[in-house]
């Protein structure tokens, strides 16, 4: 706890300065609590209600793409929260816009879009997907956004909301789809780390395509965008990677690898002349400065200031491509999923999906198995009994469905008795999982043999 305690003695000395700041406007005592007795035991009781929240900070939990913020993080955004700045307009904001507007840099350097782009952050990766796809309807009202069955499920959701037709491409056969469709399709949507199982979309040989058959180019990188950062490290396929600065929008969402909070997602835009779509009118909000305001080139109004200094203050200490920065975590996460996986091989008892090209892995229990609707069960009762069982051997994974045709000329011995089937899913978003593989599988173990001999 020594460090914790570093870091709220460093908080109580950001505190004191913030109200030393004021003084010059005259002695003003901040906002009391009247009464102090009366909160004590609501205080005991509120920490008390969050403790049957899952372990997210500890590696046992490998289910969900769920971990706290970085310390860092959270001391600048409580720091700032202090403050509480709106970064919709310069003079609700002045320090944190700032600061926002550094951070989009960083980010537009880091994807290699042009210098002039434009970005903004946002409240997350769906807000920011949102507005990707409202200037596609913008571009091509009469065109669709084409995805694939990976993609996430709010794509097809936010272009009901829009009013926008969509494909759904199908695996293997998305090229000659889009050649067949070009005249119907304004953007194609590329994921670069599907939340699914972490699968980075060939944007290497879709980009060039859509380039020739007049299609935009969205990349969802909201949950795999910073993974840009191993390129060059051996660590993950690079082709997919090195084209990020020739697509016309990307979404990243720093609430997941970039170490942040939750209301922390990015959007950016290639060509800033879009930026005349969002241009509106306010007859109080923008005259303090004569500098592009944020609330200008964002749909969303008040946005936390908090979030975009937790964002600077972190990417200050961990700059987002040098090898001790976010490399060095990210290669970490990416490393213990390539370990999870071989030792999962390993033993012959369980067999991976297929080999991760991030850091989520896809897997199930292949001992004793004679059908898939066996198989289903014994996933969902290890994932139960990993939850809810022994506290001395219990780990937190998830389930992920899928057509049992994709295993079925891999097991076709296997009773092909049902249409889909749940295996187990782990994200190794921590860079604490690199130690932890060995232990995270012996604990499976543990539950999987506990299944069998009940």
């Amino acid at each position: 706890m020594t460090i914790q305690r570093e870091l709220l003695d460093l908080l109580k000395s950001g505190i004191e300065h913030f109200y030393r700041q004021q003084q010059p406007l005259g002695s003003v005592e901040p906002q009391q609590v009247d009464d102090l007795e009366r909160f004590k035991p609501l205080w005991t009781e509120f920490v008390a209600r969050l403790e049957s929240n899952y372990p997210f900070a500890h590696p046992a939990y490998a289910g969900q793409m769920l971990k706290p913020p970085h310390p860092v993080a959270w001391l600048g955004y409580t720091m700032a929260m202090l403050v509480n700045g709106n970064n919709h307009a310069l003079d609700g904001g002045p320090d944190t816009s700032v600061m926002e507007k550094e951070v989009i840099t960083q980010l537009t350097r880091f994807f290699e879009f042009p210098e002039n782009s434009l970005g903004h952050l946002t409240a997350s990766g769906t807000i920011a997907n949102l507005e990707a796809l409202w200037i596609a309807r913008c571009l091509h009202p009469d065109k669709a956004v084409a995805f694939t069955r990976q993609a996430h499920y709010t794509h097809a959701r936010m272009c009901e909301v829009l009013g926008l037709q969509s494909v759904v491409l199908d695996e293997g056969n998305e090229e000659q789809q889009l050649k067949a469709l070009a005249n119907q399709i304004g953007t194609l949507v590329v994921t670069m780390g599907t939340t699914g199982i972490g699968k980075v979309e060939p944007l290497h040989r879709w980009l060039p395509l859509c380039q020739d058959l007049g299609i935009r180019v969205h990349i969802d990188g909201a949950y795999g965008g910073f993974f840009k950062s191993l390129v060059g490290t051996g660590a993950i396929d690079d082709d997919p990677w090195k084209l990020t600065g020739l697509a016309d929008s990307l979404v990243v969402d720093p609430h997941k690898h970039g170490l942040q909070p939750y209301g922390c997602g990015c959007v950016l835009f290639r060509d800033p002349s879009i930026g005349h779509f969002y241009k509106h009118d306010s007859p109080y909000t923008y005259f303090t400065s004569d500098e592009l305001h944020l609330g200008e080139i964002s749909l969303e109004c008040s946005r936390p200031g908090a979030a975009a200094a937790a964002l600077w203050l972190t990417l200050a200490l961990y700059p987002l491509s040098t090898p001790d920065g976010l490399t060095r975590i990210l290669y970490a996460c990416r490393s213990a999923a390539s370990t999870f996986s071989e030792q999962l091989l390993q033993t012959n008892r369980w067999d991976v999906l297929t080999p991760p090209e991030l850091d989520i892995v896809a897997y199930f229990p292949t001992a004793g198995v004679r059908s898939f609707s066996q198989l289903n069960q014994k996933c969902t009762e290890v994932m139960k009994s990993a939850m809810h069982g022994d506290p001395s051997n219990r780990v937190y994974v998830s389930l992920y469905s899928i057509p049992t045709s994709y295993l079925r000329s891999r097991y076709p011995e296997w009773d092909c008795d049902i249409d889909r089937v749940a295996i187990l899913r782990s994200v190794l978003m921590k860079p604490e999982h690199g130690n932890f593989t060995p232990e995270l599988l012996r604990r499976l173990e543990y539950h999987r043999a506990k299944i069998i001999a009940s």
